[in-house]
Parts: C-alpha cells; structure tokens; sequence
C-alpha cells in the first residue's frame, strides 16, 4: 500500500509540473518597440530515473536494488533594460521519489538534496514529504539585478558563481560545485551574494564578491584578479571563505591545438585537519587540479579531456572514511563541496564524440592511484530537436568493495547504476 500510495503521489506531482508547463509561455512575453527593453521566459522540465545495485555489504547497504525519480520544472524569467541593466528569476519544483531502503537517494549522480550553502536564507519551501518515499519542494534558485556600466559589471541577489578552470574537479570553485560524476550540470545552485567587477585594462580586471549565509562563520568574501597575456589566461584569489583564509591561482593556457589548465589552493583553516597539512602544519590544507584537452583530427572531432586532482580535505586512509563522515566538521565540509572527492587522489579521462549531428557519445573513465579503483560512465545523448534531449549514462565500479560497514577503496563501494534523463525545453 505504501508503494501505491507513493508511486500515487509521484504521478500527482508529474501531472502537476506538466500542467504548469503548459500553462507557461516560452520566450519572449513583452518587448518595446526598439527592442531595448523586453522579458523573456525560458521553461525547462526534467524527467531523470537513477536504478542503482549496491555493493555487498548489508551494514553499509541493507537493500542492495534502489531506484531514485527526480522531476525538476524550471522557469527561469530575464528582464533587461537596454544595455545597462538586466534582472533575472528562476523559480523551480523538484519532485523526488525514491524506492524502499534507497539511501543515497542518488548521490553523486543527482544534483544534492541538501540545503544549498551560502544563502541568507534557503527559499526553498516543502510542498509534500513522506521520508524515505517522496520529497517535493519549491524554492527560488536565482533572484538577481546585474548592472552593466562602462567600467565594468555590478550583480546583486541569488546568483550562480563558479571560479576556475577545472572540468571535472575544481580546487578553487568553492560556492555550490558539482560533484565529479554529477550527470546534469546545466544549473549551479545559487548562493546570495554581492559582486562587483572594475575592468583595468581590456585583458585585465579586479573583481570583489561578498557571499552572505545565515552567520558570518558560513559567509565569504574573495578579492579576485584575473587577466590574459597572448595564450596564457590566469586568476589570483584571496580572501575569507566560511572560517577558512583561502589563497589561490589559476591559470590556463593554449599549447598548440591542445588546452591545459591547472588550479592551486591553499585554505588556512583554524581547526588542524586529522591527517595533517602542508608544511609540517594541520591547518594548512591544499586542494589542486591539473588537466588538458585535445580534439584528434578524427571525423567530426575526437575529444579527448584528462584531469588529476588532489583533495587535502579528502581522507588519508580510505578506510578511515565511515568513521571521518561521522565528525560533525567533516560532514559540514563534504556536503559543502570543500572535498569533491572521498579521498586525497583521484584521476579522470573522457573521452567524447559527434556520431551524428543528433547522437554524442562519451566515455568518462575515473580512478584512484592510491588502491587502484575506479568507475567507468558511457553516455549517449539524443538531440530529438531543438528543445528536447534524451540522456543515458551507466556507472561500473571496480575496486576493492566494503566490509562490515568499513568501505576499504575510494570507489569499490561505489553503486552500479544506470541513469535515463529526458529534458523539454519551452
């Protein structure tokens, strides 16, 4: 009966997002004469499905067969006022039905489920709840005005904010990034804050960003300079995140028909980390990335994308992870994003390309060189037209799987999944 009455409300809540979906106007709703001022409205609807098949481990995972479906409409409004200015609103529903005993509910793989970090306050209201069965909640994911003047650019408001070059890791995007094997990265959560941009020269800029939460212990404030010479583009970032003093560089540069990139952070945190630092000191903690691209001259275009990444917030000894991710200050880092990662070390290649103009294919290929495990992720996607898409993404683990509750590799106890998106555009 549980079961029914869950899978009852999940198909109130679809019918629900499509009726408003129809309901909503796409494009352009107003514009004046010169077209200098006008609003348009862009309405997206998501329709994910995550089957996963746990490792075996019943204290880790007691049922190993789960399945997780997430319905996200997103209606996202653009006001702008000739050149100088623009405002922006993006109103969503996720919906969020989850089988029996599917405790991950998709981690990873699903955009988190968790409060957003740095808000002053979330937006984000439930409209049902039933634990461990469904989830639908609304919240207000962008609320923001943008000046453009001639020196540069001023936002204020609820507003995505991504820092570095990094593809699948990051050692400097601090605010809301995505997980390395997050499949939909189209919106970055918005935090609430405050930037302002003067331009010194036409290859260099100053940039300050003030991001608020609800104490000034979960709060930032960055300084940023950035700028380019030929082929080499890089950033400087200094400044306060959360409690941590953060010191960071970014630079990215064009090698012949080859791109590389690479990130260096440094976080003086003012409780020592357990593993310890840099330095001989447990409160400096390093984070970096390193990484290049390459299309091969191979019928449309081979791409081939490499990254490796180490994570100072990561654990030592993976073995140690279950009892870490008890610790309140480590919980408070992983699900902020401070560690993308489980461990210290983890490397990645994919590999993509065109089959067709409809059909892309990928092959993401992730490990860790400290025990030797890792995943693979194929993906095909289905450009049906203009303003719909079909996704499919697998996830095979390898590695050492966990025992009594104990994981003993960094991706063993990853679960087998299979992952099916269809997104309508209006």
């Amino acid at each position: 009966m549980a079961a029914i009455e869950g899978a009852g409300r999940a198909a109130a809540a679809a019918i629900l997002l499509l009726s408003a979906v129809a309901r909503a106007q796409a494009g352009e709703l107003w514009a004046d004469e010169d077209n200098q001022r006008r609003v348009s409205l862009d309405t997206a609807l998501k329709l994910s499905s995550l089957g996963s098949w746990a490792a075996d481990d019943p204290l880790l995972d007691p049922i190993r067969r789960s399945a997780v479906g997430l319905f996200r409409l997103r209606m996202a409004l653009d006001a702008r006022c000739g050149d100088f200015l623009n405002a922006g609103l993006a109103y969503e529903q996720r919906a969020r039905l989850m089988s029996a005993g599917a405790s991950g509910a998709g981690a990873g793989v699903l955009p988190a489920g968790t409060e957003a970090p740095y808000r002053l306050r979330q937006l984000d209201w439930q409209i049902s709840e039933r634990p461990d069965a469904l989830v639908y909640r609304h919240e207000l994911d962008r609320a923001y005005v943008s000046l453009h003047p001639s020196w540069g650019e001023v936002t204020v408001g609820r507003q995505a904010i991504g820092l570095g070059r990094g593809v699948l890791f990051s050692a400097v995007d601090v605010f809301a990034p995505f997980a390395p094997i997050e499949v939909d990265r189209e919106w970055r959560r918005g935090v609430d804050a405050a930037r302002i941009e003067y331009r010194v020269s036409d290859t260099a800029s100053v940039e300050a960003i003030a991001v608020g939460g609800q104490s000034c212990e979960e709060s930032a404030c960055l300084v940023r300079a950035r700028g380019y010479v030929g082929h080499v583009d890089g950033e400087l970032i200094v400044g306060r995140r959360a409690e941590d003093m953060m010191y960071a560089g970014v630079v990215s540069a064009a090698v012949g028909d080859a791109e590389v990139h690479g990130e260096l952070a440094l976080f003086d945190t003012p409780r020592a980390h357990p593993d310890g630092g840099w330095f001989g000191s447990g409160r400096l903690i390093a984070k970096a990335v390193a990484g290049a691209s390459y299309t091969f001259d191979v019928g449309d275009g081979l791409t081939v994308l490499g990254e490796y990444h180490y994570s100072g917030f990561g654990v030592e000894d993976i073995r140690d992870a279950s009892l870490r991710l008890a610790d309140p200050e480590f919980q408070k880092r992983f699900l902020r994003g401070d560690t993308q990662i489980l461990g210290r070390h983890a490397v990645a290649v994919r590999v993509s390309y065109p089959l067709t103009d409809a059909w892309t294919g990928s092959l993401l290929v992730m490990e860790s060189p400290t025990d030797g495990s890792g995943l693979v992720s194929p993906s095909l996607r289905w450009d049906v037209s203009q303003s719909t898409s079909l996704l499919l993404s697998g996830f095979v683990p390898w590695g050492r799987g966990p025992t009594g509750g104990r994981l003993n590799s960094q991706f063993g106890g990853s679960a087998a999944s299979l992952f099916v998106q269809l997104a309508l555009y209006f």
